[in-house]
């Protein structure tokens, strides 16, 4: 259909003879949050990393807005609108949080190497006019104030903030984000839980996320697919999650019959 972002086909990967992934099916739609949750292990990195051509998939196929994937590069898929935070914060700590948001849009910028180097007048033209977007893209997070704040001195949860606003900044159609949520207390769990709601809305994009903390996957995701052992266990909205034996008993073990 015209309104999917992201299709995954029988998606699957093998290492060293051992399947990580196989026979990964999803259908992601525009303004969709979608949950990948599953024990540790069960390979839900390794999907992104197959979304994101990390990793090449040794079978299936992977539809971004339509388009088969197969040939494509990271570089190229960021570029043609998949965007990625990761479990490990990954900033570049001696910018300021406004400069970690702009060097996102460098593959937008129309000045050449000439023209930077000497720093002619379209060079400062368009840094002036990424500066404000990337206050706008700050403001989602009330972050604005913070632009010219050395990024490794921020306090854990608006490093992740910072994070997924350098990701919308190259104004994806999917945003991928990897245990967003990790080391929030609740406070900042439940203001990020909004802030996908208000992403989603306001960037009419396709959100997937990985996520441990079942209270934000279940508060904002419009379906969620179960993963264990890189194979799909259950697939369907959070209340058929909830209640499902099977997800139950993978997360929290078969009980043991009485004697």
């Amino acid at each position: 259909m015209s309104n999917e972002v992201l299709r995954c086909e029988n998606l699957g990967i093998v290492f060293g003879g051992l399947a990580a992934v196989d026979g990964f099916n999803v259908v992601i739609k525009e303004k969709e949050v979608a949950g990948l949750i599953g024990p540790n292990g069960a390979g839900k990195t390794t999907v992104f990393n197959l979304l994101t051509k990390v990793y090449e998939p040794t079978s299936g196929k992977i539809f971004l807005n339509g388009n088969d994937t197969q040939g494509e590069t990271t570089v190229s898929l960021s570029k043609a609108g998949i965007a990625r935070t990761f479990q490990n914060i990954r900033l570049f700590n001696n910018l300021t949080v406004a400069e970690n948001v702009m060097v996102a849009m460098n593959q937008s910028m129309k000045y050449n190497l000439f023209e930077s180097t000497f720093r002619l007048p379209r060079f400062w033209k368009e840094e002036k006019e990424a500066r404000k977007k990337a206050l706008e893209l700050l403001s989602i997070f009330d972050m604005q104030d913070l632009a010219d704040v050395q990024a490794s001195s921020l306090p854990y949860g608006a490093q992740r903030r910072l994070e997924i606003t350098r990701a919308l900044a190259t104004n994806p159609s999917l945003l991928l984000l990897d245990e967003p949520a990790a080391g929030m207390n609740p406070a900042e769990t439940a203001e990020l839980m909004e802030n996908i709601g208000k992403i989603r809305d306001q960037f009419g994009i396709a959100i997937l996320l990985i996520e441990h903390d079942m209270s934000l996957v279940m508060g904002v995701c419009d379906q969620i697919t179960v993963l264990n052992f890189g194979q799909v266990i259950a697939h369907g909205t959070p209340a058929e999650i909830q209640s499902n034996p099977v997800v139950i008993e993978a997360y929290l073990g078969k009980k043991k019959e009485e004697e």
